[in-house]
């Protein structure tokens, strides 16, 4: 009875939480009570995950909160973080509920500062984009195989070394002139235009790199001045602008002729790769010699079955002979009938003669005519046909290559046996096997003189 008063003077029992429960209740309430708030602070221990969300720190001098940003709206954010920068979130206050971790859920991002200097950016922008200073109709080409590259930018940035090194490799044989000029500070975007103004007018290179290294909106602030985008427009020269990183864009990015995403792609767009052209440059040229090799072989099957195919110069000569020798035959042959016939008649006639011993002075003046007339036709078919004999003879002997070379001339012919018709098929030290009218000869090429155009023959002469 004393344990059972003593209980109930203790008051009703309390609900017994888990973890869970609690951590669950304690996110409920942060949820309800904080809608979501704007906090600026330092990035620290950024991280991120292979499924795409962010994790960092944001501190201060004094305090520090963990935030998370998933994938679905760090992609909005335009850039990605890195360690140390200043940045301003928009975020929900919660609890991590499985650990009991007091976070930041982040739904928007951008740099600290960078409210302001956005709006200057838009509208300017916005300006000269109405103007017509961006339209890509107004870009220019770059030059395919330059032989100067100038760059402008500081000697003490990190983006010099590396266009350099970038051209070093790619391009040994490319002559580089750097034109030195503050990146960043007060005037610099003053002092970058008038260094561009500077390029344009002495026209010593054949495309202009303008670059820089990263950094915060404030660092790369001198190339988002309507000066620099107004000179690189007025510059005689391409212009390739490279400044920060992939994500960092600036005015000039847009005014350029081309814009890269850092400063070693800058030189890279530049400036061809010389490895890459030298083996381009190779497998041309073997393709062509394929080619020819291909060429020169067909050329030389023609060749080969056109010798096959025509008859050669003594067969010619031999069937002119031959011919000639038909005509004659021919000739000899009508020559001793015409002789013939005529014997013939003038045995009848004699005949006749006997048998007209009264008519045989008007026969025999008829002989006589018929004799003449005979002898007439006998010299002119005589003279005939010696003539076309003459004309035949003569066309024999110009096609007969013995007849040339009696003349002085003589037959060259290759290692093959093919004669040589043109001296360009020769080469110094090619063998030689010269024929002459009498022997021949072996000979070896000492050198080969160009083909020479003779000048055609005059109208006329006085």
């Amino acid at each position: 009875m004393e344990s059972g008063s003593a209980s109930e003077e203790q008051g009703p029992a309390r609900e017994i939480l888990t973890v869970s429960a609690l951590n669950r209740a304690v996110a409920g309430f942060l949820s309800r009570s904080f809608q979501l708030v704007r906090v600026r602070g330092e990035i620290a221990n950024f991280t991120r995950a292979a499924s795409g969300h962010w994790y960092f720190t944001l501190k201060d001098a004094s305090a520090q909160v963990r935030c998370v940003m998933f994938r679905g709206r760090n992609v909005l954010a335009g850039f990605a973080p890195r360690e140390g920068d200043d940045v301003e979130v928009l975020a929900q206050v919660g609890l991590y509920e499985p650990r009991g971790e007091f976070q930041l859920t982040v739904e928007a991002l951008q740099r600290a500062g960078l409210g302001q200097l956005y709006e200057r950016f838009l509208q300017l922008k916005q300006r000269l984009e109405a103007e017509g200073l961006f339209d890509a109709r107004r870009k220019r080409a770059l030059p395919g195989f330059p032989r100067v590259v100038g760059v402008v930018t500081s000697l003490q940035a990190a983006a010099l070394r590396d266009v350099l090194t970038t051209l070093a490799r790619r391009s040994p044989h490319v002559k580089v002139i750097v034109y030195p000029v503050p990146v960043q500070g007060e005037g610099a975007g003053l002092r970058i235009a008038a260094m561009l103004q500077a390029v344009s007018a002495r026209a010593e290179v054949d495309v202009v790199l303008l670059v820089r290294g990263g950094g915060s909106i404030e660092d790369l602030w001198a190339f988002n001045e309507e000066p620099v985008a107004r000179a690189i427009r007025a510059c005689a020269l391409p212009v390739v602008v490279g400044v920060g990183h992939e994500s960092d864009f600036t005015i000039a990015d847009f005014a350029a002729d081309l814009r890269a995403p850092t400063p070693t792609a800058a030189a890279e767009l530049a400036a061809p790769d010389r490895t890459a052209l030298l083996r381009s440059i190779g497998e041309g040229t073997s393709a062509l010699r394929r080619a020819l090799a291909s060429g020169l072989q067909r050329a030389q099957q023609r060749l080969d079955y056109s010798q096959r195919a025509l008859a050669t110069p003594r067969a010619s000569l031999q069937a002119w002979r031959a011919r000639l020798q038909q005509l004659s035959i021919h000739a000899r042959h009508a020559m001793l009938a015409r002789f013939s016939q005529a014997l013939r008649g003038g045995d009848g006639l004699r005949a006749r003669l006997q048998l007209r011993q009264p008519r045989t002075g008007v026969l025999a003046q008829a002989l006589q005519r018929r004799g003449a007339v005979l002898s007439s036709a006998a010299r002119h078919v005589l003279q005939e046909r010696s003539s076309r004999l003459r004309t035949l003879s003569a066309r024999l002997e110009a096609l007969d290559p013995h007849a040339v070379l009696a003349r002085g001339y003589a037959l060259a012919a290759d290692a093959r046996g093919r004669l040589v018709r043109d001296a360009a098929t020769l080469a110094a030290g090619d063998r030689l096997q010269l024929r002459f009218a009498r022997g021949g000869a072996s000979a070896q090429v000492l050198g080969v003189e160009p083909r020479r155009v003779e000048n055609p023959p005059s109208g006329s002469e006085g």
